[in-house]
């Protein structure tokens, strides 16, 4: 599933594009998604402009002049893609001549000429409208935790949200109550650069009077360093996620630890091996050797 820094990606694509643009025309190609789409949604959303685009944990949300948000999730293999009404005729979709257009279930026609289109093989994915002023009051958003990039993570955040908790500390990242839009790439490869092992407590981060440690300075800057390169390199394009341009990410390029069982840990003078373990479910990829 797309991570925070593969959702911010697409958002910083498709901004250009949307924002003051006129949703001319809408094409809503099948009754559901994940979920069946909002009723009427093709005539709420014509004729409506896009204001902002923003992004909330793994959401996009675009801000319409009616006081309502598009709120878009791309599941397990959603992508939009930007295509120009003077380029090459539908059927020869230059480089996305190789994605299944029998997938593309929404297209936005924008009075710019630009069309934006929604594809989604798994169908995964899901769209919602929803009033702006009761958003954040909303099932989708009520319990979602703070934003990793923005001012709130610091070595006192996470002491605070952690502290007592006897859960691994991998866990406790993924949850998306306490951070939001964090996933397995970026946690084991926080992890790694912080020196934490996945298993260690959550609640060790916090002293007894519920100060942070050092290790919780720490890992707080190298979650926003990793998040900030990945948006920078685009995102990790493991399966299905490219770009709204259709590039691939390529920070899968920078991995230290995720997928690397096996290998060599990067680390200088460490020595020791890459590890594979389950944790609820997932894959953690650590090492052994320096991480504690």
């Amino acid at each position: 599933m797309p991570e925070l820094p593969e959702v911010e990606t697409v958002r910083r694509g498709l901004a250009p594009a949307l924002i003051g643009a006129q949703l001319v025309f809408v094409d809503q190609r099948r009754p559901d998604l994940r979920f069946p789409f909002p009723e009427n949604f093709v005539a709420r959303l014509t004729g409506r402009r896009v204001e902002a685009l923003g992004r909330r944990a793994k959401y996009l949300l675009a801000d319409l002049d009616d006081a309502q948000v598009l709120v878009m999730h791309l599941g397990m293999s959603g992508s939009f893609r930007i295509e120009d009404e003077s380029a090459a005729p539908r059927g020869d979709l230059g480089p996305f001549k190789r994605k299944d257009t029998a997938h593309d279930h929404v297209e936005f026609r924008l009075s710019t000429g630009k069309r934006i289109i929604y594809n989604d093989p798994r169908r995964f994915g899901f769209m919602q409208i929803i009033p702006r002023k009761t958003l954040f009051e909303h099932p989708l958003f009520r319990n979602v935790g703070i934003e990793p990039l923005g001012n709130e993570l610091d070595g006192a955040a996470l002491a605070r949200l952690f502290a007592g908790k006897a859960a691994p500390l991998k866990a406790a990242l993924l949850d998306q109550t306490l951070i939001a839009g964090l996933g397995n790439i970026y946690v084991s490869e926080a992890l790694h650069r912080a020196g934490l092992s996945p298993r260690r407590a959550a609640g060790s981060l916090a002293r007894k009077d519920g100060k942070p440690t050092e290790r919780a300075h720490v890992l707080a800057r190298v979650i926003r360093d990793v998040l900030e390169e990945a948006v920078a390199a685009g995102g990790s394009s493991l399966r299905d996620h490219r770009q709204a341009d259709g590039a691939l990410g390529y920070f899968q390029h920078s991995f230290r630890v995720y997928d690397r069982e096996g290998a060599a840990c990067p680390r200088a003078g460490c020595g020791g091996t890459v590890k594979r373990v389950v944790q609820s479910g997932r894959a953690s990829f650590f090492c052994g050797s320096c991480q504690r």
